[in-house]
């Protein structure tokens, strides 16, 4: 994974997603000392004084979040609602060396429906100085409230090659737009054979693709405007279903019957 840098203003609620933990906290840890970092041009810049105590995990504007240990020293499955209260007592409190506290919700996705609802509001109406960013192995089972709250960064431990995808998602673009069934379902057929993480890796390129075509940030524009955010929505849809693990074959046949 390339190292993650940052320009500009940043969000106050992230959402990390990646099928490998290690990944995904690894980026987010990142993510919190650009939230901190007194550097100027990129951040973090890994040299000033929270970068320094961000990456020796010593901030003391740096919380994480996990799940309860239970009996016997196992974590519990789901993380509890009075957990999320909690922070949301914290979050009020003024950080104590930084500009703002960073709080890392690990294993987001495992956060109970009222859980969820509790960080919902906490999303919606954070306190001044806090950020938040949640890291999940499935984004799937998260509410779509609470992802909509969030800048989503999707990590792929093996990801497929850009170039590749970029050239399916033009492919569908285009097919979607021909009027050649046939077509359409000898390149559905093809797509069904992918693993789930190139999959997931298509429907963010198509998504990417239709963005910059409504944006008119594209060479080429070949749908009409309505018909690019009636595509986005399928594929948004599809790759909510390929982040829950649904099987790659019954998601794409999915698409294809709501494309045609």
């Amino acid at each position: 994974m390339n190292e993650l840098h940052f320009d500009g203003e940043l969000s106050h609620a992230y959402l990390m997603a990646s099928v490998s933990k290690e990944l995904r906290e690894t980026a987010a840890k990142r993510l919190a000392a650009a939230m901190l970092c007194e550097g100027l041009g990129q951040k973090p810049c890994g040299e000033c004084r929270h970068c320094r105590k961000a990456f020796s995990d010593i901030h003391p504007d740096i919380a994480f979040v996990e799940r309860e240990s239970g009996g016997k020293g196992k974590t519990k499955r789901d993380l509890s609602v009075d957990i999320i209260r909690k922070v949301v007592a914290d979050a009020s409190i003024m950080p104590n060396e930084a500009d703002k506290k960073v709080y890392l919700i690990l294993d987001a996705d495992t956060m109970t429906i009222s859980a969820q609802n509790a960080m919902l509001k906490l999303l919606e109406e954070p306190p001044g100085g806090a950020c938040f960013i949640l890291c999940a192995e499935n984004a799937g089972l998260l509410l779509d409230t609470v992802c909509s709250r969030c800048v989503e960064i999707t990590l792929n431990a093996e990801d497929a090659a850009p170039g590749e995808m970029r050239e399916n998602a033009e492919k569908y673009l285009r097919l979607a737009g021909s009027g050649d069934r046939a077509e359409f379902i000898r390149f559905i057929f093809e797509m069904e054979k992918l693993k789930q993480d190139d999959a997931v890796a298509f429907t963010d390129e198509a998504l990417r693709l239709i963005v910059e075509q409504l944006t008119e940030n594209s060479s080429e524009t070949v749908l009409e405007q309505d018909r690019l955010i009636e595509l986005a929505a399928i594929v948004k849809k599809a790759r909510k279903y390929l982040r829950a693990n649904t099987g790659v074959k019954h998601v794409f046949g999915m698409l294809a019957a709501k494309t045609i």
